[in-house]
Formats: C-alpha cells, sequence, structure tokens
C-alpha cells in the first residue's frame, strides 16, 4: 500500500515532497515505495558573507619615492577588509534549494606589480655580487627608470633605427614595460584587492532567533563565531504565523496523516549595526503542524 498526501497544490507522494516543496513535509513514519522512512522535517540554512580585503605592500625604496621619482609611496604594509554582501538560503545540508555554490576568490592587483602579492627574492636591479647602500640602489633603479623611458620614447619617435617595426617594435615596448613595471614596484609597492565569499550553515532552533555565525574585524577580516576580537556577524530570524493551510483535513476525517507546515521567517545578516542582506524564508522549526487527509490505493 502506498500513501499519497493532499497537501497544498504542489506536494507530492511520501517524503519526496521535502525535495520538491521546502514548506510541508511528513511528521512520521511514511510508506515509500514499499520501504517505511521515519520523516522529521529540519531546516538548515546556507549564509554566505562576501568580504573585500585590500592589501598594501609597501616597497622596499618606499623612503625614496618622493626624492628620485617626485611621488609618494605608502611607507608601511596595511591590510584593511570590509563586509560588502550576505545572503541567506535554503539548504538541508546537502541539497541547496536555492543556495548557489560561492563564488571563487577574485583577486585585483594594481599593475606597479609583475609578479603576485609579495616581492621577489631577487630585486630586478640586482646585477651583481656587489651590496649597495639602500639609498644608492634605490638611485640606480631611479635611474634605470629614466634610461627605459628615454628608449621607448626613441622607439616611438623612430629614433633607434629604422628596422624596429612592427610586431618587432611591439614587443621592444610590451618588454621596455615590464622591466619599468618591476622596477616602479620597488617604490611605489602593491596593492592587492582580494573578494572571496565564506559560507556558514545554521540550524535554526524553536526558541531562538538570533545566531551568531562568526565575526569579524576590519584588520583581519572574517574571524571564528568565539574570537571576542571581532564584531558579530548575526542572523536574526523573525518568523511570521502560520495560517490556514488548504488542504487541512477536515477534524471529522480519520484518514490523516501529520505534517509539519514551514512558517516564513525574514532572515537578516546584521553586523557593526549595518544590515547586509536579508531574505524571506520557509523555516519547519518555527511552524506547526496540520492534520492532512490522505487517500489509499491498493495493488
Amino acid at each position: 500500500m502506498k500513501f499519497k498526501l493532499l497537501a497544498l497544490a504542489l506536494l507530492v507522494s511520501g517524503v519526496s515532497a521535502t525535495a520538491q516543496n521546502p514548506y510541508i513535509a511528513p511528521l512520521c513514519a511514511v510508506n515509500e515505495s514499499g520501504s517505511v522512512v521515519v520523516s522529521n522535517p529540519k531546516t538548515v540554512l546556507a549564509v554566505d558573507i562576501t568580504t573585500r580585503t585590500e592589501k598594501i605592500v609597501a616597497g622596499p625604496y618606499a623612503r625614496y619615492a618622493q626624492k628620485f621619482l617626485g611621488v609618494r609611496a605608502p611607507l608601511t604594509d596595511k591590510l584593511t577588509s570590509e563586509i560588502v554582501n550576505a545572503s541567506v538560503s535554503l539548504a538541508d545540508g546537502k541539497n541547496y534549494y536555492t543556495a548557489a555554490a560561492p563564488h571563487a576568490p577574485e583577486i585585483e592587483v594594481t599593475q606597479h606589480a609583475v609578479c603576485g602579492e609579495d616581492f621577489p627574492h631577487m630585486q630586478v636591479d640586482k646585477q651583481s655580487m656587489s651590496v649597495l647602500a639602500l639609498e644608492d640602489a634605490a638611485r640606480d633603479a631611479a635611474t634605470t627608470i629614466y634610461s627605459l623611458r628615454h628608449h621607448r620614447m626613441e622607439l616611438i619617435t623612430g629614433e633607434a633605427g629604422e628596422n624596429v617595426f612592427g610586431e618587432g617594435l611591439k614587443a621592444a615596448l610590451d618588454e621596455i614595460a615590464r622591466l619599468e613595471q618591476g622596477y616602479l614596484e620597488l617604490f611605489l609597492g602593491k596593492r592587492v584587492v582580494r573578494t572571496s565569499t565564506s559560507r556558514y550553515e545554521v540550524c535554526p532552533e524553536a526558541d531562538k532567533k538570533q545566531y551568531v555565525v562568526a565575526r569579524f574585524s576590519a584588520s583581519a577580516g572574517l574571524l571564528p563565531e568565539n574570537d571576542l576580537s571581532g564584531d558579530m556577524v548575526v542572523l536574526q530570524i523573525e518568523p511570521s504565523a502560520v495560517g490556514q493551510v488548504p488542504s487541512e483535513a477536515d477534524p471529522k476525517e480519520r484518514n490523516v496523516i501529520t505534517c509539519r507546515v514551514a512558517a516564513p521567517s525574514v532572515c537578516r545578516v546584521l553586523s557593526g549595526g549595518k544590515e547586509f542582506g536579508g531574505k524571506s524564508l520557509p523555516i519547519f522549526e518555527y511552524g506547526r503542524n496540520v492534520k492532512v487527509a490522505q487517500v489509499n490505493s491498493g495493488k
């Protein structure tokens, strides 16, 4: 014998209803395809928090940028982070109803740089085993920058020779630009911006409406929820009452099955007095139980 639930317009047979309609699910032992399955509906929320972190790495010749290049450069390393977005979606721990996979981290490097987030171990102007004082090394690097710019202008104006043209000219200009950026990096440093999304799962409880999902610090980014050095990132839930279910059984009906109806709940992500994202989602823990008529169909 097989039971089919007549709960709401979209509800289908047995525990498979949970996968197709997140608003209602059987709350009992259900005969599904010849086997008995115990259904105890629970809600899992996926909280995605997107942060933007800016990292400034001072160049080894930063203090001489004003003297030799006439520009100011950051003299110390700096790391700042901010929450830029947050979202809440339904999940069941394994299968996500509305939560897509978090975006891969995005990294933006300001082009003074020719490599990653840190400086190479060997400086680009290191051409011999002699060790120069830092100021002398910075002066040589600045001299090289001006020399590269002079050679580039000669190539552009044709003063460097008549045989440099076409792809050869483009390759020469690209190489000069690469070298110049490497030397400039020693003075101006690096600026690296990283945008990434972290996912946290929350299992609501019937008597609890606020959950600390993480901590956040402008100087350290997202932190574990027990790290008191950061501000709380809070998931706040405001459930609404569940109204009459259209397919709820008449009180006189004997052939019924108990189902759990999820309560529509507004979920918000808050931190530092700001709201970063919110959504209305059905949550079983704040809902109520109803009796739904069942239809018996034999073989």
